[in-house]
C-alpha cells in the first residue's frame, strides 16, 4: 500500500471493509473511550471491526496527568514502544476509530500525525457506522491492549518523531485568544461557567470563542459536509490564510475540533493541555459568561 502522501483523514465503513480484505490491509485502532465510561475495553470484548487492535486512550496514548493536563502528550519513546505493539508501521497504513463522533479517535488521530505518521485516517461514524452498514463484528479479549501479542498482530517498525502537527502551549492559547481566533470545544454551559464537572475551575480562557464540537457531527456521529463546517468556523472567525486554535478540557475533545478544521480546509493548532493546564496556574485569568447558544 502506497503511504507516502497523506490521505483524506476520513474514510467510510464500506470503504475501509474493501481494503481489510485487500492483501496489505491497513492496521485498524479501537480507542473507544468516554470521560467516565464505560470502559473501552468493555465495548472492544462485547464487539469490534475485524482484527482491531484495542488501546486506551487515557493511558497509553496520553502522559501521565499532572501539571500539564489530563490528558498531556505521551513520550515519544512511550508512543512509539505502544503503537509497535499494536502493528504500527511507517509503510502502513492506520485507521483509527472510537464509538460515533470521532472525539478519541481524533486525538488518536491528531497524535500519531504529530508524531510523524501520515497515513492515517479516522472511520467516520466509528463503530455505529460500521454496526448500521451490516459488516462484520469480532468478539473477545483486547489482546494487545495489555501489550501481549497476538497471533495476527506482528509488531510494527513505526518510528515517533515529534513535531507533525501545530501545537500550543499556555501562553500561545491566551495570544491567539487575544488576536487571533481561539475556539472553545466544550460544551456551552462550561465555556460560560455555568457548570464544570471535571476541573477545579470554571469559565474559559478570556477572549477565546465558544464553538463545541457537537455540533461538528450529525446525529448519527458523522462529520457534516466540508462546505458546512467552512461556513460554521468562518461565522466564528476561522480563516485558510491564518492560524486557528482549539482547546477543550484536557485536549482530548478539541482534536475532534483541529480534525473538523482540517476537514473545513482551514489550519488548526491544538491547546494540548487545554483548560485542565490552564487552572493549574493561579495567575491565569479566567473568564465566565457569553455564548448564549
Amino acid at each position: 500500500m502506497d503511504v507516502s502522501s497523506t490521505p483524506q483523514p476520513l474514510v467510510e465503513a464500506p470503504v475501509l471493509a474493501r481494503a481489510l480484505a485487500a492483501p496489505a490491509p491497513p492496521v485498524v485502532l479501537d480507542v473507544r473511550w468516554r470521560l467516565g465510561g464505560p470502559p473501552g475495553a468493555q465495548s472492544y470484548r462485547a464487539g469490534h471491526l475485524p482484527g482491531a487492535v484495542f488501546l486506551d486512550l487515557a493511558t497509553q496514548l496520553c502522559g501521565p496527568p499532572g501539571s500539564g493536563g489530563r490528558h498531556p502528550l505521551p513520550s515519544a519513546a512511550g508512543f512509539q514502544t505502544v503503537m509497535r505493539r499494536a502493528g504500527v508501521s511507517a509503510g502502513r497504513k492506520v485507521v483509527v476509530y472510537d464509538d460515533a463522533d470521532s472525539v478519541a479517535a481524533a486525538r488518536a488521530w491528531w497524535t500519531l500525525r504529530y508524531f510523524g505518521h501520515r497515513a492515517v485516517q479516522v472511520l467516520d461514524g466509528g463503530y455505529l457506522a460500521w454496526t448500521t452498514a451490516g459488516l462484520p463484528v469480532e468478539r473477545g479479549e483486547p489482546g494487545r491492549a495489555a501489550g501481549t501479542a497476538t497471533a495476527t498482530t506482528a509488531t510494527g517498525d513505526f518510528t515517533a518523531e515529534p513535531g507533525g502537527m501545530a501545537v500550543l502551549d499556555a501562553d500561545e492559547s491566551a495570544r491567539l485568544a487575544r488576536y487571533g481566533v481561539l475556539l472553545d470545544a466544550r460544551a456551552a454551559e462550561r465555556y460560560r461557567g455555568e457548570a464544570e464537572p471535571v476541573d477545579p475551575v470554571a469559565g474559559h480562557i478570556p477572549g477565546a470563542v465558544s464553538a463545541p464540537a457537537s455540533a461538528n457531527t450529525d446525529k448519527d456521529g458523522c462529520f457534516t459536509s466540508p462546505a458546512d463546517l467552512r461556513s460554521r468556523f468562518a461565522s466564528l472567525g476561522a480563516s485558510a490564510d491564518t492560524l486557528t486554535g482549539a482547546y477543550c478540557g484536557s485536549g482530548v475533545t478539541a482534536a475532534q475540533e483541529v480534525l473538523a478544521l482540517t476537514l473545513a480546509g482551514f489550519p488548526a493548532a491544538l491547546y494540548v493541555g487545554s483548560w485542565s493546564e490552564w487552572v493549574t496556574d493561579p495567575a491565569r485569568p479566567v473568564a465566565v459568561g457569553g455564548a448564549p447558544g
